[in-house]
């Protein structure tokens, strides 16, 4: 290929190394903080909750895969809450694209979360469910 496209997504010069325990950490409500990094397509958080930090219930057209580190989350799935996980350490889970989901910290906890697209509401400040 020759689009100018095809030659920056193939230019080794584009690829980016990034330490975790370089970046700031955004504190957010409560005991929360996150780390950010995106690219085009993707975005990767680190989340840092004491116990006890929830996150509202809430959507997003963004698939969400919630890989956790250290601790535990319980989840409250779908419209009412109707379905309960607890995600511990080593544990992964799936969030499709638009389903409502809460979470609340059983222990402190360190996560992974990883989007596609990017949240463009966490890059511009505007999730003011995790700021209150």
């Amino acid at each position: 290929m020759t689009t100018a496209t095809a030659i920056k997504t193939t230019d080794a010069a584009g690829a980016k190394h990034i330490r975790w325990n370089e970046l700031k950490a955004e504190k957010l409500k409560g005991g929360l903080t996150r780390k950010l990094i995106t690219s085009d397509r993707m975005m990767i958080a680190h989340v840092h909750f004491d116990k006890g930090d929830d996150v509202p219930r809430h959507s997003h057209e963004n698939e969400q895969i919630t890989y956790i580190l250290e601790g535990a989350l319980l989840f409250k799935l779908g419209a009412d809450g109707e379905r309960e996980v607890i995600v511990r350490a080593g544990e992964v889970l799936v969030i499709p694209s638009f389903l409502p989901h809460s979470a609340v910290a059983l222990e402190d906890t360190l996560d992974v979360d990883v989007f596609n697209p990017p949240r463009q509401d966490w890059l511009a400040g505007t999730d003011a469910y995790l700021r209150r």
